[in-house]
């Protein structure tokens, strides 16, 4: 939340003689020097930050008044108070994206857990078996070997060692709940796709790719279990 207070006032400071330059010119003015590139740039990091915020409807025409001000110093408000206007801001925006996260995976689940093949399991976890193998059972604190790929319930890839071409080996405990779950449930062999609600996910951590409260989807096929006295 401050690094978007800290961008807005770097934009105050590089983009006020841009602004001037603009007044009475119709068009685009052309980047024909580094600071002209990196104005530019800090435009786009400002409004990408404030995109990701949650930031939809501020006024062009404010935004501007407010850097022109700031360069002549005559803001209209004092820096902590301005922080605190968009700190409270980015945080009603984020319980907004949680609380949508967490119904939108709410919903997936019902729907999806009337699908033939797929199975509920008490704690919440959905899976398909699509092929069973023949070998051996992990317990949780086995070490596997498995192939693996994960979307969000939209599709976006967060993570695949399918793509990168390598399984990946881990204990059975040290993974996300729905997994050592999921996968005490294949015998070796066997490919399942797990339907992950965000409470044996990362819950409120966000991780790269994946938002806060996301329910996950995972392609998994076991290929060894190592068993651990």
């Amino acid at each position: 939340m401050k690094r978007l207070a800290i961008f807005i006032a770097l934009l105050a400071l590089s983009t006020a003689s841009f602004a001037q330059k603009k007044k009475g010119k119709s068009g685009s003015t052309p980047m024909l020097t580094h600071e002209d590139s990196l104005s530019y740039a800090f435009g786009l990091s400002v409004m990408e930050n404030a995109k990701s915020a949650g930031f939809e409807n501020l006024s062009d025409e404010l935004i501007m008044q407010a850097i022109l001000d700031s360069k002549a110093g005559k803001s209209k408000l004092e820096k902590d108070k301005a922080t605190g206007i968009i700190n409270s801001e980015v945080r009603k925006n984020a319980q907004k994206k949680n609380e949508m996260n967490k119904k939108r995976g709410e919903d997936f689940l019902i729907e999806n857990g009337k699908k033939a093949g797929v199975q509920t399991t008490p704690t919440g976890l959905q899976y398909k078996s699509n092929v069973e193998g023949q070998g051996i059972m992990p317990d949780r604190n086995d070490k596997v070997t498995v192939h693996y790929h994960g979307t969000t319930i939209d599709g976006v890839v967060f993570d695949s060692s399918v793509d990168r071409g390598k399984p990946a080996t881990f204990g059975l405990n040290q993974v996300i709940p729905g997994w050592t779950e999921g996968l005490q449930l294949m015998k070796e062999g066997s490919k399942y796709t797990f339907y992950i609600p965000q409470g044996l996910a990362y819950g409120s951590r966000a991780q790269g790719k994946i938002e806060a409260f996301s329910t996950l989807i995972f392609e998994v096929e076991l290929i060894k279990v190592e068993k651990v006295d």
